[in-house]
């Protein structure tokens, strides 16, 4: 699998990517910066965490304009792999390649602390090392991480199936109490109509390893690996 991470100008979590990525495939990711133009030879796009342009108007909407997003729709309307984390999510909204919107936090306070997921399915490139209503830990930091579409929107990602994990408590139940910034429907988590495009708010980049405190997101990098590798 050949893997790239856009790294844009306050962008901060690419080298915890890259760690994740390396450890999942054996291979260094390629650095893609942000006014490069081409994917050549790419399987795996991924936006990672951070805070692009320092986040001034809405968070992810200075990068959604990019020169290099022109490539990532390209490689997206072609069937390839784009993975969004925490910023990456934001800006994956923003430039229309998944549907909603990241709002402000209800607390409206940053949010830095381990929260779980319950995986919704499992049969896609991203969670086919984990089991459907499997629960994991990943750490959050975030101020904008409220998951806000119009009821219809939230409708058809239900029906379809494109819900790809949810804030739960440790036991797999979704209520309020583990929906730690409000996300409409406890959605931490979405998938494209093509399943081939993710974005969560999340990082289980940052549970790779047990000198990280855990692996509970290993197996969605190994499980990526191993379905690209195949593709």
């Amino acid at each position: 699998m050949r893997a790239a991470i856009v790294v844009f100008p306050g962008i901060n979590r690419e080298r915890d990517m890259a760690i994740a990525l390396e450890r999942a495939t054996g291979h260094k990711p390629r650095l893609v910066w942000h006014k490069e133009t081409a994917l050549d030879g790419i399987d795996l796009v991924v936006l990672p965490g951070g805070f692009s342009h320092g986040d001034y108007l809405r968070c992810g909407a200075m990068a959604a304009q990019a020169p290099i997003m022109a490539a990532i729709r390209t490689h997206a309307e072609r069937g390839g792999h784009v993975m969004g984390v925490c910023n990456g999510f934001q800006i994956l909204t923003e430039a229309g390649l998944l549907p909603g919107a990241l709002l402000r936090n209800a607390s409206l306070r940053f949010l830095s602390q381990d929260c779980h997921l319950r995986v919704e399915r499992a049969d896609t490139a991203f969670a086919c090392h984990y089991q459907s209503g499997q629960v994991f830990r990943a750490p959050m930091a975030h101020g904008d991480g409220n998951y806000f579409a119009d009821d219809d929107t939230l409708d058809r990602l239900e029906g379809e199936g494109l819900v790809a994990f949810r804030y739960a408590t440790p036991e797999g139940t979704i209520d309020r109490a583990a929906n730690l910034n409000g996300s409409a429907r406890n959605i931490a988590g979405i998938y494209a109509s093509n399943l081939r495009v993710l974005g969560l708010m999340p990082h289980p980049e940052d549970l790779v390893d047990p000198l990280m405190g855990g692996t509970d997101g290993k197996p969605l990098f190994d499980g990526l690996t191993q379905a690209l590798a195949a593709a």
